[in-house]
């Protein structure tokens, strides 16, 4: 595994200046329990604590959800951030320096054009933004007094004006940007050799980070058009559309000041400003794509409360269908508002005020009510075929729920629409059933010889934690060849925590489950299971040894050789018989 780019040195000091429990204490509630800290994972909802902080090791690991890693991992995760903008988050936070990477060419160059494009696009935005404001701006202008926008959401949105295809090009290119960061920067493309604007005469909606960095634009087209009506930029090394969700750095301010109660998801950028203008301060959107598990994450990192207030038509419904299927697995409480009045919250908002919109939002229903009205609106419980699909769909979205203590008031409303009684509803949900998808092969991360891994997960885990009870006598290399890599990591003999400093190290699972290996439950007879553990994979391995021995010996004519090779087949019956590890003592080594 590669390394990070920065030196050992470096990073151990960056975690002792940030200590794990002191940080984390900034996000989560933590209390001590013997050697431990305990907290509700910040990673997934739950109840009772099952977030665990190992301070001695500098590493935390969450039992219900399996994150786990050190200080920098827990910063990644808990604020959105790259490994390297994690490290300058905590630097800053010691008062360190970031110490240079000139050595590290991939990561170095990475790095600048990350900071190259980031000051590109707060260029770009700031001069769209001005340009709103030119005399040759009217078709701009004439949209927003359209749309009833007031200098107050121009101001907190950002709002701008791309002029024409070349005006962006020129102005970034006389503040020192060449035209293959603009291009990088997606900004501006490339064809028939010319570098042009890509959202060229177009109202310019920027994006935000939740650090309020811009990282790409929207924008909508001013005059009807051959093309869609609405534009993101090209993803780039700061912007993937499936990532992000327009307006985060207003959920972020309010979470800091304690003011979010919910998350309002639209489909729209003019929604979201609409929503803004009329004090729905929490509404945010996915950039013009399907919800995302990322979007998910992103959005239940804020806040536990989602409202779905869709578009009223055929694609907003499709919409809430499939977000509903991406949060109903993640424990938030979930809500659908039904619009009428309007086709979006844009248009109920003009036609009904803010009043209007807020009966509505106040009236939103729990997804599964919502589930059960859409299932009752789309079969006819006039005819038995179907009263027979709606019991059958309704029962399918009931069991999704899992536990059963949350079906009956479902089942009772499911008796209440079909007349079905409830005893016959009782029955039949216990067997029905979920079309299954087929499954994606995973390609394996650990050896496909999965015999005696319990007991090699345990060897290795022993190693790793400098267990008292390890035989030092065991040539551990040739007992357990298939995990020379582990054996490596183990070898280094650096703090566990210095494990997280590889690149992708959280992504071996069979690594993470070394380093959070659970030693509880042994009764105090550790060593005596791990003698057990080192005898069942010894023997394994004497018995593959014995086996291709018996096949050499098959196939040799020479006799002198023959004979050696009866010797060890000897030896290695007297040793599975008496359970010895002769075989694989460090003297012993061939």
């Amino acid at each position: 595994m590669a390394g990070s780019g920065f030196g050992a040195d470096f990073l151990a000091e960056l975690k002792r200046k940030n200590d794990i429990v002191s940080v984390a204490s900034n996000y989560v509630k933590l209390e001590q329990k013997g050697s431990r800290f305990w907290a509700c994972c910040p990673f997934h909802s739950e109840k009772t604590p099952s977030f665990s902080i190992n301070e001695e090791e500098g590493i935390y690991y969450c039992f219900g959800c399996k994150e786990s890693g050190d200080v920098i991992k827990f910063i990644q995760k808990v604020e959105s951030l790259d490994f390297m903008d994690a490290v300058k988050f905590l630097a800053e936070r010691a008062g360190m320096e970031v110490p240079s990477l000139e050595r590290a060419d991939v990561r170095q160059k990475k790095q600048q054009l990350k900071e190259r494009v980031l000051s590109a696009l707060d260029y770009a935005y700031k001069h769209y933004m001005e340009n709103l404001y030119a005399k040759d701006a009217k078709k701009a202008q004439d949209y927003i007094k359209l749309r009833k926008l007031t200098r107050r959401e121009l101001e907190d949105f950002k709002l701008g004006y791309s002029k024409n295809w070349t005006e962006i090009v020129e102005y970034l290119k006389g503040k020192g940007f060449t035209e293959n960061e603009l291009i990088q920067a997606g900004i501006c493309a490339k064809k028939n050799n010319r570098v042009f604007d890509c959202i060229a005469e177009r109202l310019v909606f920027p994006i935000f980070n939740s650090f309020g960095e811009c990282i790409g634009f929207s924008a909508r087209a001013l005059e009807k058009t051959d093309f869609a009506k609405y534009k993101n930029t090209a993803e780039t090394i700061v912007f993937q559309k499936g990532k992000v969700v327009f307006g985060v750095q207003f959920l972020k301010a309010l979470k800091q000041q304690q003011m979010l109660d919910k998350i309002i998801l639209v489909e729209g950028q003019m929604d979201v400003v609409a929503m803004h203008r009329s004090g729905f301060k929490s509404t945010v959107a996915c950039m013009g794509t399907a919800l995302t598990a990322d979007h998910v994450q992103e959005l239940k990192r804020y806040c536990k409360n989602i409202y779905l207030c869709f578009d009223n038509d055929g694609a907003g419904t499709k919409a809430t269908l499939r977000a509903i299927e991406m949060f109903r697995q993640e424990d938030v409480e979930l809500k659908v508002v039904t619009l009428h009045g309007g086709k979006d919250p844009d248009e109920v908002l003009n036609n009904l005020g803010k009043e209007g919109l807020q009966k509505q939002i106040d009236a939103a229903l729990p997804y599964m009510d919502y589930l059960l009205a859409y299932l009752q609106k789309t079969y006819d419980n006039g005819t038995a075929e179907g009263k027979n699909k709606f019991v059958k769909n309704a029962l399918l979205e009931i069991k999704k729920l899992g536990d059963e203590t949350q079906y009956e008031p479902y089942l009772e409303k499911v008796r209440e629409i079909s007349k079905v009684p409830l005893d016959v509803l009782r029955r039949n949900i216990t067997v029905a059933q979920k079309v299954k998808e087929p499954e994606k092969e995973k390609e394996p991360t650990v050896p496909t010889e999965r015999g005696n891994e319990k007991a090699t997960k345990f060897i290795l885990a022993a190693l790793l934690h400098k267990k008292e009870y390890v035989d030092k006598q065991i040539d551990y290399p040739r007992l357990l060849e298939e995990y020379a890599k582990y054996l490596e990591i183990i070898d280094q003999n650096k703090p566990l925590s210095a494990i997280f400093d590889q690149e992708n190290a959280n992504e071996d699972q069979f690594l993470m489950e070394l380093v959070n290996y659970n030693f509880l439950g042994l009764g105090g007879e550790e060593d005596k299971y791990f003698k057990e553990c080192l005898w069942k994979v010894a023997e394994q391995n004497l018995k593959k040894l014995q086996a291709k021995l018996n096949e050499e010996y098959k196939m040799c004519e020479d006799v002198d050789k023959r004979m050696e090779i009866a010797r060890h087949l000897g030896k290695l019956a007297q040793q599975l018989k008496n359970k010895s590890l002769e075989e694989f003592n460090v003297r012993s080594s061939r």
